[in-house]
């Protein structure tokens, strides 16, 4: 499961999820993505049964890149506990996702587009939240343009 090492403080307020990702909205390492279209919390058992499903699709051919990371700590208090005495204790981690955040990426020679989109079908089924899966757009080859003869008159 994936959590951090050491953070600065042990507990969190939950926040608010406003607004769409300015980070890691764009396919930087594979050549498929799969793309949140809504915000929500993703906890780190979700992350890993989704990379658990990926990577059994594509028989751990190719290469897959988790882009989100569970630092948010969510804590819970004991159940049938009276009110008062404080916040409770850490349980689980969770990524914070707001629309327009990808999650993962799929890439590599031996990946066909039809791998890469039923490995993300497998993967949204274990997720909170809608999602779509992209394609990376090629870049154009800059081409020598060929410069147009002088006309002389």
């Amino acid at each position: 499961m994936l959590s951090p090492r050491r953070v600065k403080f042990r507990k969190q307020q939950r926040g608010r999820m406003r607004g769409t990702a300015t980070r890691g909205n764009t396919i930087s390492f594979g050549t498929y993505g799969l793309v949140a279209l809504e915000c929500g919390w993703i906890t780190s058992r979700q992350i890993e049964a989704c990379r658990r499903a990926m990577s059994r699709q594509t028989k751990r051919g190719g290469q897959i890149w988790i882009r989100i990371f569970p630092d948010k700590p969510v804590t819970m208090r004991a159940a049938e506990t009276r009110m008062g005495s404080g916040k409770g204790n850490p349980e689980f981690w969770v990524a914070v996702i707001k629309p327009g955040r990808i999650l993962f990426e799929i890439g590599g020679p031996e990946i066909t587009e039809e791998q890469a989109k039923e490995a993300m079908r497998l993967a949204q089924y274990k997720l909170p939240l809608k999602t779509k899966f992209i394609v990376k757009e090629e870049e154009a080859p800059v081409e020598a343009t060929a410069q147009p003869a002088a006309v002389e008159s």
